[in-house]
């Protein structure tokens, strides 16, 4: 195929840079404000919305206000989806990161329950639905852009890039957060828990005006040149998903259940759980953000090692990983010191989420054809997102006060998860040949 608008291979080199950076950025912002309100609710939204509740019940509402912005996430992506593989990567991904931008704001100028009682809890859990819808598609877009500018043989290293920002925002966020708590627990309560989000206004400025400047990829601007040709241009994408390739969307649904859960325990609930057994919210915070750091440099050696073995090996030996660590990372964050809380975050983040997440890009995007990968990405990412991600933190909270605060349910908990993913990606690929591709 012959693209629609030929380049000079400098342009193309440009283009690629440019498409690299924009992903890069914009993926980091989004983790940016999903695990500062990760972290918001695990040490302030309960206090500040909840605080009526009583402590248990404050902190399990957090944790579901958190779920909620997970709910949004499947429409956001088939939605925003739509009109990537309808009209271009390029407005699909600006809208992403507008919609994000206006509700992490949002939430940084709500006034707390004291101050407005319900009305308060009606709007953040409005701001946490719009800032769902939004980031549904804004991983999902970043994977797709950078797959179709990368060379083939170099997709799982280029994808890696990206998919090594979410813990890069992880740590910005626990940092801010662990910045502002040392005022102080009147301050934080009181006005220091909003500077994080407001923060985040300035970056979001950034990430439009990178993002203004993009151009479509090649593979894409190829795949719609011939469908205009053949007249065949699919006029609703997610129905030609779910008609033509709905196998894949399971594959891809359930390869990503293990890494969704280890990721969010570790990031979200394990904040609660280390503070709960005598850790100090500073300690907690700080054990998370240099845990997830780990990550940052050890995601692009699975995206390398994908290039090379097969993204469904790396993937499925993460998963595997997470199995055998589950049981043992709960005993490291529930032992309330702080290197031992650091250790169990860091296992996580270095033995499992590079292999799950630096072979995610190339496993998924290799998974949908172009005319639909950005929708199918979506539906199988956010899907899991809203069932899996978002749910993991409240389904560890009410396991571990159901176990009396025994961590053996939770553990099991994220145990299934990747076992799940490991036995989906084993059987997936021994039958990809006969029904998949």
């Amino acid at each position: 195929m012959t693209t629609a608008q030929p380049s000079t291979q400098a342009h193309q080199v440009r283009n690629r840079r440019r498409a690299l950076t924009a992903s890069i950025f914009g993926t980091a912002i989004e983790w940016y404000d999903y695990a500062l309100y990760g972290a918001a609710a695990s040490v302030v939204i309960g206090p500040l919305f909840f605080s009526g509740a009583g402590q248990s019940a404050a902190s399990v509402a957090a944790f579901a206000t958190f779920a909620v912005g997970f709910v949004a996430r499947p429409l956001g992506g088939v939605v925003i989806g739509h009109l990537g593989d309808r009209f271009g990567r390029r407005p699909a991904m600006l809208l992403s990161v507008i919609l994000m931008g206006i509700a992490t704001v949002g939430i940084g100028l709500l006034p707390s329950a004291e101050a407005w009682g319900a009305w308060s809890v009606a709007l953040l859990v409005l701001l946490r639905l719009v800032q769902g819808f939004g980031a549904g598609a804004e991983l999902t877009g970043a994977m797709t852009l950078v797959a179709e500018y990368a060379e083939p043989r170099k997709r799982g290293f280029y994808t890696s890039l990206v998919l090594s920002t979410p813990p890069l925002g992880i740590a910005l966020a626990t940092v801010c957060f662990y910045l502002v708590s040392l005022a102080g627990d009147q301050a934080l309560l009181g006005w220091a828990w909003r500077i994080p989000f407001l923060v985040s206004a300035l970056l979001f400025i950034v990430a439009i005006y990178i993002r203004n400047r993009l151009e479509e990829t090649p593979d894409y601007a190829a795949a719609m040149a011939e469908a205009r040709a053949s007249q065949q241009r699919a006029k609703l994408p997610v129905a030609q998903v779910f008609t033509g390739h709905w196998r894949r969307v399971i594959l891809g649904f359930l390869a990503i259940t293990g890494h969704n859960a280890v990721n969010y325990i570790l990031a979200v609930f394990s904040l609660s759980l280390m503070v709960s057994s005598g850790m100090e919210r500073s300690q907690a915070l700080l054990a998370v953000t240099l845990g997830s750091l780990v990550s940052v440099l050890l995601t692009p050696v699975g995206g390398r090692l994908a290039d090379r073995y097969g993204a469904s090996k790396i993937m499925a030996a993460g998963n595997i990983s997470g199995l055998v660590l589950a049981f043992p990372i709960f005993a490291l964050i529930s032992s309330g010191e702080f290197f031992l809380g650091f250790l169990g975050i860091a296992a996580g983040y270095a033995l499992v989420i590079p292999c799950t997440s630096g072979a995610q890009g190339a496993f998924l995007t290799e998974l949908f054809p172009v005319p639909v990968r950005f929708t199918g990405i979506a539906i199988a990412r956010e899907l899991n997102g809203a069932i899996v991600a978002g749910l993991s933190p409240l389904i560890a909270a009410a396991l571990l006060q159901a176990g009396n605060g025994s961590i053996a349910m939770p553990a099991g908990y994220l145990a299934l998860c990747c076992l799940s993913s490991a036995a989906a990606i084993f059987l997936g690929a021994r039958s990809a040949a006969r029904t998949l591709y």
